[in-house]
């Protein structure tokens, strides 16, 4: 049977996706920090899902999480936060560094721990979730945008490496999609979280779920780089010019 690793699975994104293996017959294991939400996701799969709950932010924790969790055979690297939407002057560095050590030590930890058993045993897949603010910058970005454009690289980078060992990698980048993203951003205001979403059809967490575990059923030979997403009533805007 095969084994699936979903981290940040008790919301969104990672939620969605540990469903999608599960109902596929795969043996998962979902990470999050929050015990109780884990524990509900366990009470609903039952067999194969087992939740381990630990920050991958905390090298020593996932190292420690992860010694025995067996072959992997899919990776998602999926926890990642965005916070704030203030220019980079009015920012607060905190926020900024918890991105760092979310987006993008959270990666590498992972990436590290499970991708030596991967190589040794010629398969594998590693799917990184970025986001389309890698590739397209908006006003108050500045580090959610810069961590996940390192995320994005990483895995185009680890492609050249891997040629050879059968392990694939891709990268996941989504735009506009109601989850409790926003919520976690503007740190539990509600209604500063809704005002993304209003008045659009926003993507759904199960959207992202299908493009993530449907790079993964590619046959072997082939690898999906990268899959960028949007909602059909966004796209690109002009470029912003000041006026005096």
């Amino acid at each position: 049977m095969q084994r699936v690793v979903v981290t940040g699975a008790t919301s969104g994104f990672g939620r969605a996706a540990v469903r999608r293996f599960h109902a596929l017959g795969y043996d998962v294991v979902g990470t999050g920090r929050r015990q109780e939400r884990l524990d509900e996701l366990a009470a609903e799969l039952g067999e194969r899902f087992t939740g381990l709950c630990f920050d991958v932010s905390d090298r020593a924790a996932c190292e420690h999480a992860l010694a025995d969790v067996g072959d992997v055979d899919i990776l998602v690297n999926n926890a990642g936060l965005a916070l704030g939407l203030e220019p980079a002057w009015q920012a607060n560095l905190d926020d900024w560094l918890t991105m760092v050590k979310v987006n993008i030590e959270g990666v590498l930890y992972l990436t590290r721990t499970l991708l030596p058993g991967m190589v040794a045993r010629q398969t594998g897949h590693i799917v990184n979730v970025s986001s389309m603010a890698a590739s397209w910058p908006y006003p108050g970005s500045n580090v959610y945008g810069a961590s996940k454009a390192f995320v994005s690289q990483f895995t185009m980078n680890l492609r050249c490496d891997l040629v050879g060992t059968r392990v694939r990698m891709t990268s996941i980048e989504p735009g506009l999609c109601e989850t409790e993203f926003s919520l976690v951003r503007f740190k539990g205001d509600e209604s500063a979280a809704k005002n993304p979403y209003a008045d659009v059809e926003a993507m759904t967490a199960d959207d992202i779920a299908e493009s993530i575990v449907w790079a993964t059923q590619q046959p072997r030979h082939v690898n999906i780089n990268r899959i960028e997403l949007m909602a059909t009533e966004q796209a690109w805007g002009p470029f912003n010019i000041h006026r005096e």
